[in-house]
């Protein structure tokens, strides 16, 4: 069976670039949003979902923390997606050509020295898969897309400038999201784990929770931290760490972790992308 891998935006997006390199033999299932990717996988529309969650460049996610822990899904893979943003115009344009480029708001610092000194307007859009598609539609040279190689070729759009992002390094982190766990140890990279967790409310309790981890030698990749419920006070922390629950450190690590929480949730144990390292 084929099945269906969701992702937020249209064809030709980054997400769906994603899934053509993470899952090829997938059927790619565009949403408007984050949330009506994950919705597609609970009511069974979809197999996955490729949620991003941070970039080198830009950061964070925006939102992409606070949906994980209440989605009811659960972490099966990551996929390591490098990055590359070309200048899309439509047929005969030329680079001098160009006076505006639509492209996501993300994108924008990530380029921001190839459009000054090009004298290029940015101008945000919702999508840079959408931002292709407009440009395709509107058939005006002085108007170009940020967006990847895949839009160019979904929309049939010239590529004016190639891989013109300002940092070599650009590459987005991807989550692949599934109704059902998978503990099963695979992959040749390592495996990785994720949660959430809540501190209690006593003096230096992050300090005392995170102790169990550097004491019984486990790595932590990531550690993010998030208001919830309105709250300043109430503050919900994401983490990453290498290793297998079913490892006697890590399990070590949790069970500490666990006497200074008032809430620790599993949200996936799945093989490191190789492109970790």
């Amino acid at each position: 069976m084929r099945g269906r891998i969701a992702f937020q935006g249209e064809l030709g997006a980054y997400s769906h670039q994603a899934c053509r390199e993470t899952r090829p033999d997938m059927e790619p299932l565009p949403c408007r949003t984050f949330e009506d990717a994950i919705e597609s996988v609970r009511k069974g529309d979809a197999e996955l979902a490729m949620l991003p969650v941070e970039n080198t460049t830009y950061g964070r996610v925006a939102d992409i923390h606070r949906l994980l822990p209440a989605s009811g899904l659960h972490i099966v893979a990551e996929s390591f997606v490098r990055v590359h943003i070309n200048l899309l115009g439509v047929h005969g344009a030329r680079l001098h050509d160009v006076r505006r480029a639509l492209c996501h708001v993300v994108l924008l610092p990530q380029c921001g020295e190839f459009l000054r000194e090009h004298g290029i307007e940015g101008v945000v859009t919702s999508d840079n898969a959408r931002a292709a598609r407009e440009v395709a539609e509107a058939g005006d040279p002085s108007v170009a897309a940020l967006a990847s190689d895949l839009a160019a070729e979904v929309y049939g759009l010239d590529i004016l400038a190639r891989h013109i992002e300002d940092q070599a390094h650009n590459t987005t982190r991807f989550l692949l999201m599934a109704r059902e766990p998978d503990y099963a140890r695979r992959g040749k990279a390592g495996m990785m784990t994720s949660f959430v967790f809540r501190v209690r409310n006593i003096p230096a309790a992050l300090y005392k929770a995170m102790g169990g981890f550097a004491t019984n030698g486990v790595n932590m990749t990531k550690l993010e931290s998030y208001m919830i419920d309105g709250s300043f006070s109430a503050t919900q922390f994401y983490a990453d760490i290498e290793g297998h629950p079913d490892d006697r450190n890590v399990q070590l690590a949790l069970e500490e972790l666990a006497y200074f929480s008032t809430n620790v949730t599993l949200l996936g144990v799945y093989p490191a992308d190789p492109r970790r390292r």
